[in-house]
Order: C-alpha cells, then sequence, then structure tokens
C-alpha cells in the first residue's frame, strides 16, 4: 500500500494477547472499521483516542504513515516517501509483534531515526515531541505516529490483592474487556445479575459506567461492597438477589454481563444450573437491549429461547481444559 493512503486517515492498532479476532472486536468500541491485518496488527479509520486507553486488549494507536513489507529497507523507503504533517524531536520504537517477522529492531530504530534525521527532526529518546512506531508482524509493517496507549494498571487491582477474594475470580483484564463489549459509555447503567466478587463492577465504574451488582450470595453482596469500596470512589448498588427474577423495570439498564457458574449447581437451590442461566437470560432480555455472557459451554441455544440474537461467540482458554465461552447478544 502506498505511504499516506491518500486523504484518508488511517490508524494502526497493536493488539493484545493471542486472540486477535476477540481484541478487534473489543477495539471497536474504540475504533471504526477495525480489520485484523497481521498477527497482533489491525487498521481502523477512526479512533477515539481517550476511549482507547480504557481498552484491554488493545496496546496502542498509531496515526499511519502506510505499510510496508516486513524488511527494515522497505519500512526506511516508506519513511522516506511519506508527507510529514509534524516537526521537532522524535524517538523511533520498532516492535517484532510475537517474533513473527524475524528483523532486528534495533537496527530498524536507528535506520528509521537516520531516515527521519535526513528530513530534519531531531532524535530524543526520552522526551521526544513524536514517538515513531514502526510494528512488524509476519511479511507486514505498520508505520505510523502514536496517538494513544491504554492504560495498563490491572495488576493493581489482582483478585488475590482485594480485601474480599474467592476462587474462580475473573482477571480484571478480562472483565475489563467484557465491559467493553458490551458498549456503555459513560453515564450508562451496567448491570451483573452474578456479581460475585465485584470485578465486573470495579471495572465498569472504572470507565465511568454506574455499576449495578446482584447475587444470590449474602456473604457476596458484603464482598463486592467491599472490594468496590477498595477501587472506586463511589459504591455501586449491590443487592442480594435471584437473576431469574430481576428488581429492575423494563429497559432498566444499558447491558448486562454476567459470568455464569462453571460446571456445578447454582446456589439458589430450586434451580439446576441450566434453569438458572435460562432464566437470567430471559430476565436480562426485559431490563436491557445488549449484553454479555460468559460460561464453560456454549450458551447460544438457551439466549435465543430467551429472545436475544447471538451477534458473536468466542472461545478464550484459560488454562487446563477451561474455555470460557463469550457471548455478545442482541
Amino acid at each position: 500500500m502506498a505511504p499516506g493512503h491518500g486523504r484518508r486517515r488511517v490508524y494502526g492498532l497493536e493488539l493484545a494477547g493471542e486472540d486477535d479476532a476477540f481484541a478487534a472486536r473489543e477495539a471497536a468500541c474504540a475504533a471504526t472499521g477495525v480489520e485484523v491485518v497481521a498477527p497482533g496488527l489491525a487498521t481502523a479509520r477512526g479512533v477515539d483516542a481517550d476511549r482507547l486507553r480504557s481498552l484491554a486488549y488493545t496496546h496502542r494507536a498509531s496515526h499511519l504513515l502506510g505499510h510496508a513489507a516486513a524488511s527494515v529497507a522497505d519500512a526506511r523507503a516508506l519513511v522516506e516517501a511519506a508527507t510529514m504533517d509534524r516537526t521537532g524531536s522524535v524517538a523511533v520504537r520498532a516492535r517484532d509483534v510475537r517474533g513473527t517477522a524475524g528483523v532486528d529492531t534495533r537496527r530498524a530504530e536507528r535506520a528509521l531515526g537516520s531516515a527521519l534525521v535526513d528530513r530534519g527532526f531531531t532524535v530524543d529518546l526520552d522526551t521526544p515531541d513524536h514517538e515513531l512506531r514502526a510494528c512488524f508482524a509476519g511479511d507486514t509493517c505498520l508505520v505510523g505516529w502514536l496517538v494513544s496507549e491504554s492504560v495498563r494498571d490491572y495488576g493493581d487491582r489482582r483478585p488475590t490483592d482485594r480485601p474480599f477474594f474467592q476462587p474462580g475470580s475473573m482477571a480484571p483484564l478480562d472483565a475489563r474487556a467484557l465491559v467493553n463489549l458490551a458498549g456503555v459509555d459513560p453515564g450508562d447503567r451496567l448491570l451483573d445479575p452474578m456479581c460475585g466478587t465485584g470485578g465486573v463492577l470495579i471495572e465498569a465504574g472504572l470507565v465511568g459506567a454506574r455499576p449495578v451488582g446482584i447475587d444470590a450470595q449474602r456473604k457476596m453482596v458484603r464482598g463486592a461492597r467491599e472490594n468496590c469500596r477498595a477501587y472506586l470512589d463511589t459504591e455501586p448498588s449491590i443487592v442480594r438477589g435471584d437473576a431469574t427474577r430481576l428488581p429492575l423495570g423494563d429497559d432498566a439498564v444499558s447491558a448486562v454481563v454476567f459470568d455464569a457458574p462453571y460446571g456445578r449447581q447454582s446456589k439458589i437451590e430450586r434451580h439446576t444450573l441450566a434453569d438458572l442461566v435460562g432464566g437470567a437470560l430471559t430476565a436480562a432480555r426485559r431490563v436491557a437491549p445488549r449484553a454479555v455472557v460468559v460460561g464453560d459451554r456454549s450458551w447460544s441455544e438457551a439466549a435465543r429461547a430467551a429472545g436475544w440474537t447471538v451477534e458473536a461467540t468466542f472461545e478464550r482458554r484459560v488454562h487446563g481444559s477451561l474455555v470460557r465461552h463469550v457471548h455478545l447478544l442482541r
């Protein structure tokens, strides 16, 4: 592809994790026209730089100078030919994404830095005015100016470090991705009717949504409240209740997110697991126009029976034989 892409502004996205389809779907809440073009890389026609900072499975977005073949010489030729809309100091950062291109990234940084110096830039590796990123993956290289980075603070909220912990709690990185996939904007109400220790509620609150939590177990309600107090300025509404009989009016929330019990019976003794999840899906359909549901098996048939359209599904391997099935429902 020719440098600059004409007048269209195109962005390169550096994806996180190993599941590019899942990462690209999450990225679509902060970008338009997302398309995976190489392992760990995608392009987009538009990017909301502020929203991108909240993504779990996208590291960075850059305003592209263009595509090149995955070689240092081709990347340098792209930089030499590209139209520049900025001046000042620059740092060049190169990546061989997942080791798929076999490129010497230090050599790439030196070569691209030299090309920029020839075009009037100065090099400042500590506090540059601009950062040029060259991402090599497979047979592709994306070269562009960094415009936004996601905030990687998930290690500060590890489940084992929270005031209240229970085994099986979802990692904050995954909880954030589910919140983003639900498509909530700041100020929207998001319901987790099986909130457990409150991980989804925390991530929803941190992106500016108004989380609402329900759980069948009194100890989980207490624990979720304690955890939310530790990370959020405002404590969400969290009450004890039955996910199949939600104490909310029709269309009361913008989205529902829940992680169904894995391979066990519900703590609500009158429900089998299938009845619990099916009932929760039916109740969620009444109170919200969209949902993200996770389980250790496919719940697509139950979702359709509850009146949902299954927009997309993803299988996410956690460890060993545990695979999380993520369902996007509308």
